[in-house]
């Protein structure tokens, strides 16, 4: 039962640093190591969430959970089982990896899904769109409304609507542009994908959901942070309040856009100059990694 409260302990942990990056406002000044924390936490949920399970089913062993694994093995091979090890404590091995099936499908068939999104938009961009100097190494739509998105994938592509060219600057417009292409750069679909394969697999955790949230805010932050890198604040801000007033569109299935993800947050904290708080960006890292250790140290053992 040891091992079953280490994992119990270790869901119990994940949601409360999930709490607490939640609510917490260092994240928006280092996104990147919020981003990498956040993963920490679905990582060791989804293992926790397998081996919970399967450590009540194995309690009969007394063994770490992956060593309990292989002698339930072994003991299934020669037929034969311990006593007191019944239906009961099989179904709950069996259940965790349900738990684990469930997990892995449902990630395969969000890449799936992303996949086939991404190459029936990327084929019809190749009918409506068109190149345009105004917008160098992007593709234009002739659409009135501000649109501004990137298409992810082995040749990502950076879109913008005709409103869009009208409604920017161009050194908003370059802005827009970077972080666009920051996006494709750091892959940020495959950062979203896990918590998509979470939100799936686990629908009875509400802040798993929440979770893709903030992750999802903090990877619009990450790619604000590689616009402003190169073309300062003001530009960037400035095209965030145009994109918000101009009531901007939901970026298709399978891009990641600029979109009206807290426009108003995002645009603060551009124009408020601070340093990452490395202490604590530290400190969580250290969390993080302890979490993960936890469900991985009993599985290994």
């Amino acid at each position: 039962m040891a091992y079953a409260l280490h994992f119990a302990l270790t869901v119990l942990a994940c949601w409360l640093t999930a709490q607490v990056l939640a609510r917490s406002t260092w994240t928006w000044r280092s996104p990147r190591v919020a981003i990498v924390c956040w993963q920490a936490v679905g990582l060791a949920l989804g293992l926790s969430a397998m081996g919970l399970p399967m450590a009540l089913g194995l309690a009969g062993y007394d063994q770490p959970t992956g060593t309990a694994l292989v002698s339930l093995f072994d003991d299934l091979l020669h037929d034969r089982l311990p006593a007191g090890l019944g239906v009961l404590h099989l179904a709950g091995v069996s259940f965790g990896f349900g738990i684990g099936a469930v997990l892995l499908t449902t990630t395969v068939r969000s890449i799936h899904g992303a996949v086939r999104a991404q190459r029936r938009h990327r084929e019809l961009l190749t009918l409506v769109a068109r190149d345009d100097p105004a917008a160098p190494g992007a593709l234009v739509l002739d659409h009135p409304s501000a649109a501004a998105y990137c298409l992810p994938g082995v040749k990502p592509r950076v879109v913008v609507s005709a409103g869009t060219l009208s409604l920017l600057d161009r050194a908003e417009l370059a802005a827009v542009l970077t972080h666009e292409r920051a996006h494709a750069e750091e892959r940020h679909d495959l950062v979203l994908l896990p918590f998509t394969a979470l939100c799936r697999a686990l629908p009875w955790f509400g802040w798993v959901r929440r979770a893709h949230e903030r992750v999802a805010l903090l990877v619009e932050m990450r790619a604000d942070d590689k616009a402003r890198e190169l073309h300062a604040e003001a530009p960037l801000a400035g095209a965030l309040r145009r994109f918000a007033a101009a009531g901007h569109r939901i970026t298709p299935v399978g891009a990641l856009g600029i979109g009206d993800r807290d426009l108003d947050v995002r645009v603060q904290r551009l124009l408020v100059a601070d340093r990452p708080p490395r202490l604590i960006g530290a400190t969580a890292l250290a969390v993080a990694s302890t979490l993960v250790a936890l469900p991985v140290s009993l599985f290994l053992s």
